[in-house]
């Protein structure tokens, strides 16, 4: 088997830089989050989802594995993943104050279900996350726009930590081939919207818009217990 081109092995090392970019994103996020720029602050998580979403297709276009055998993809993602969308949105609850006064320390609760997700080797299979996933970032950000109360906030964060140790099979928007394209076509549609709710996190008529926006992560509920049945059908067959 001949050794892969310069191009190729360049190629490869440039989408592994691709996925640390998620490293920089999450210390200019950090310090946008302590010095009060809480646009900022969503804006620097939103782009962090943006490359989390794309960097796969991007190592599997290049065949990165076969290029570069000896330097794992997956352990810089799952440091990415838990720093951008695990460690910093737990801070937020923290620092922007979301939860009752007192009551900070309950921040750790998704930081610390996240940690035990990742840990576990079947947290995700070809087509499913297993567990809730760590979607801190999004909810966070609801929560935020929301202006939802202190104590429901920190209700939403216990109820959503514990269905990270339950194992459910949600939908893996680009894997789970059950309505993927309409799983894809509307989440562009939602990821769009939520970056320009992002871009006026403080203004006044986000929130009558992030109302509207709930319609896709109700879809994927609905769509992801519809998976788990299928999913766990065709596991006893």
């Amino acid at each position: 088997m001949s050794a892969p081109s310069t191009g190729r092995v360049l190629a490869a090392w440039g989408v592994h830089l691709y996925t640390a970019l998620g490293l920089p994103i999450a210390f200019v996020a950090t310090i946008a989050l302590f010095s009060g720029q809480a646009k900022m602050f969503f804006l620097a998580l939103c782009l962090a989802v943006f490359v989390d979403a794309t960097d796969g297709t991007l190592a599997r276009k290049v065949g990165v594995k076969a290029v570069l055998p000896d330097f794992s993809g997956r352990k810089p993602d799952a440091i990415v993943d838990l720093l951008d969308f695990a460690f910093l949105p737990s801070l937020a609850l923290a620092v922007l104050g979301m939860f009752p006064a007192g009551w900070e320390w309950a921040a750790v609760f998704p930081l610390m279900a996240s940690g035990y997700g990742f840990c576990q080797e079947a947290a995700k299979t070809d087509d499913s996350f297993v567990g809730f996933p760590s979607y801190w970032n999004i909810g966070v950000l609801y929560l935020y726009l929301l202006q939802t109360g202190p104590w429901v906030n920190l209700a939403v964060i216990v109820v959503f930590s514990i269905l990270v140790f339950m194992p459910f099979y949600y939908v893996y928007p680009t894997r789970t081939e059950f309505m993927k394209p309409f799983t894809v076509g509307f989440g562009y549609l939602w990821a769009a919207t939520m970056t320009v709710l992002a871009l006026n996190v403080d203004a006044e008529w986000t929130r009558q818009i992030a109302v509207w926006t709930l319609a896709y992560p109700a879809y994927y509920f609905a769509v992801s217990a519809v998976h788990h049945r299928q999913v766990v059908r065709r596991m006893a067959t």
